[in-house]
């Protein structure tokens, strides 16, 4: 049995900044993409994106490349690593804004592209235990539950089955969330995202060419020192964030203690308030009693004057002499 060996590759964040741009290199996006979607993906081009310029003030908490396909699709694969906890709301907004931009004005709504939207995240986001996510709007009927087609006349034009394959669609990857056992060629591309490395034994399109052209012996000195600046520098771009976090985090618990406390103390106050009302009004009712109690006495006393037995008062009236 051959040993399983693992080679060290720059992290897939760097990939997509510096390296996977160059059409020379689409054979390692077209790998993934092709796992991904389970199609045969072939890209055509990059186009401009959010992090495509580059300046001084580049995050290190997020980076993303948009590229179309040769069915004419919109793909945008994004990584990130800071939490937000509106990134749902902000993956609608992007796919309906790469809509817009790629609909001109006056054109027919047969005209717009298709959207998929890839996000790979080193953070927690949702509630769930599976590490990769697929989003569609998918039109079931509320009796039935049938899933509405297109029609024969739609199905000529546009050349597709279901409303799905109009609307955009949403992949989640979260990385953190793989438990490192590699079951599938496309599980072999989360090891990667997850470890920076492949086992020699991955088979996964697009691997080989990954392992080629993110190896990072294959660095010059220069480009080295460049990647592990950009490394450190995300190190502390995420470590100044969860401080922050953590620092929120520890003002709100105090300021929940300080609520509990409060409501403690309130609580407190109103039960000693009602406790003493309870008292008091328990006293009241006793010390009647007692004066109902002692003019039956005195009412026992003069029947006992007047002549009658104790028998015929106690009979009478109640009243034990």
């Amino acid at each position: 049995m051959a040993k399983v060996t693992e080679r060290k590759l720059v992290s897939f964040d760097w990939a997509v900044k510096k390296l996977l741009r160059s059409k020379a290199n689409f054979e390692v996006l077209e790998g993934f993409l092709s796992e991904l979607l389970f199609d045969d993906i072939k890209i055509l081009e990059v186009l401009e994106s959010e992090s495509n310029s580059e300046n001084e003030n580049d995050k290190f908490n997020r980076v993303d490349i948009k590229v179309k396909n040769s069915k004419n699709e919109i793909i945008i694969i994004e990584v990130q690593f800071d939490d937000e906890r509106d990134f749902f709301q902000r993956l609608l907004y992007s796919s309906s804004k790469n809509i817009c931009e790629h609909l001109d004005r006056g054109d027919p709504y047969s005209g717009v592209i298709k959207v998929i939207s890839i996000n790979i995240l080193y953070f927690d986001l949702g509630e769930g235990n599976d590490y990769i996510y697929k989003g569609q709007t998918v039109f079931n009927g509320m009796h039935n539950n049938s899933t509405l087609k297109l029609t024969d006349d739609q199905r000529d034009a546009f050349k597709k089955e279901y409303p799905s394959e109009i609307f955009p669609e949403y992949y989640i990857i979260k990385v953190n969330n793989f438990n490192d056992v590699a079951k599938s060629t496309l599980d072999e591309w989360i090891y990667l995202f997850k470890h920076s490395a492949i086992k020699s034994e991955f088979t996964a399109k697009g691997i080989v060419k990954a392992s080629e052209i993110l190896d990072i012996m294959k660095m010059s000195k220069a480009e080295r020192e460049i990647y592990d600046r950009y490394i450190d520098n995300r190190r502390i771009a995420l470590d100044q964030l969860q401080t922050a976090i953590r620092k929120e985090r520890r003002k709100q618990e105090a300021k929940i203690k300080q609520l509990e406390n409060k409501h403690s103390k309130e609580l407190q106050d109103e039960k000693n308030k009602h406790s003493k009302e309870l008292q008091d009004e328990k006293n009241k009712h006793s010390k009647e009693l007692q004066e109902k109690e002692n003019k039956l006495q005195q009412l026992a006393q003069m029947l006992l004057a007047n002549g009658f037995t104790k028998e015929d008062i106690l009979a009478k009236t109640g009243i034990k002499l």
